[in-house]
């Protein structure tokens, strides 16, 4: 099994009526950055532990489990808004640093997170690093009734049980999981976040640690407009990093491109587009000595 090189403490940390559990690497110490990073859907901060083995300097590292994801247990709700990441990461931020500002990197879902929350807070951000959070795919008025019935079938779906997350026979069926969705993670690597993303039931078997309501459909559209009107107040300097694999492509078969992301990028007043080779959208999984390298060369 991987073997880590830098261990991390859990601390519970009490978050707008729920209990965030964050995983801390390094201390605090005067004249070093804060580096805060948030992970995606239906991941687990303990998933930044193969970058945070691979940094060359002593970061102080702060990483949520957000909610209903990990060890943060979901709140009382059938699904999930978006303003509540922001919301979250913001008291977090209070908790941790008061107004020092802090270095943010966010993959896929945290990318997005994390961009958003920069316009809208820029003043808290000193430099921002964006891991495949593309956004999602322009949508017009028309699309509302149609989003909203999704949403309240999903609903009545997710109350019957048929959208719950499959549990595994053991913690090798985990990873034997994540290595299919992944072929370039490792048999050790994959037992070692097996035993992070899942967790063991009373009943022997091993649950995915991540809520089934996340996978109900936003009831919201996904305005561009409004998103381009944020990104422009990114004031601090951008690193937006992408795989080699283009996960778009396989994500939206041509609804939403590449060409399309770099484009909404352009309004971004301080930019980088950095790009890994032989890395998927888990990048942070497939070449962590490569992206730890991309980070620290950008902050520092």
């Amino acid at each position: 099994m991987y073997q880590v090189k830098r261990p991390c403490q859990s601390e519970f940390v009490p978050i707008r009526n729920l209990t965030y559990h964050v995983q801390v690497w390094g201390q605090p110490a005067p004249g070093k950055v804060p580096l805060v990073m948030v992970h995606g859907w239906m991941d687990v901060a303990a998933s930044y532990q193969f970058v945070v083995d691979a940094f060359a300097a002593d970061h102080y590292i702060i990483a949520p489990d957000w909610r209903g994801y990990g060890k943060t247990k979901a709140p009382h709700t059938d699904n999930y808004w978006y303003p509540d990441y922001l919301a979250d990461l913001d008291f977090l931020l209070d908790h941790y640093v008061q107004d020092q500002p802090v270095n943010l990197v966010g993959h896929s879902m945290g990318g997005n997170v994390v961009m958003m929350y920069g316009g809208v807070r820029p003043e808290r951000i000193r430099r921002l690093v964006n891991l495949e959070g593309f956004g999602m795919p322009t949508t017009i008025p028309a699309q509302a009734p149609g989003r909203l019935a999704t949403w309240m079938d999903e609903l009545k779906k997710l109350r019957a049980g048929d959208m719950d997350l499959k549990a595994y026979n053991s913690a090798d069926g985990v990873a034997r999981r994540l290595m299919k969705t992944n072929p370039r993670l490792g048999q050790d690597k994959a037992d070692w976040l097996a035993r992070h993303w899942a967790a063991e039931t009373a009943d022997g078997k091993w649950a995915i640690q991540g809520d089934a309501a996340h996978k109900v459909t936003n009831a919201q559209l996904y305005r561009v407009d409004e998103v381009t009107e944020i990104y422009k107040r990114l004031s601090m300097p951008v690193l937006a990093v992408e795989a080699s694999d283009n996960s778009l492509d396989l994500w939206w078969k041509g609804k939403y491109t590449l060409a399309e992301y770099h484009e909404r990028l352009k309004v971004v007043p301080n930019v980088e587009i950095a790009r890994i080779e032989d890395a998927g959208h888990m990048m942070h999984h497939d070449q962590p000595e490569v992206l730890a390298r991309l980070i620290e060369r950008f902050i520092a």
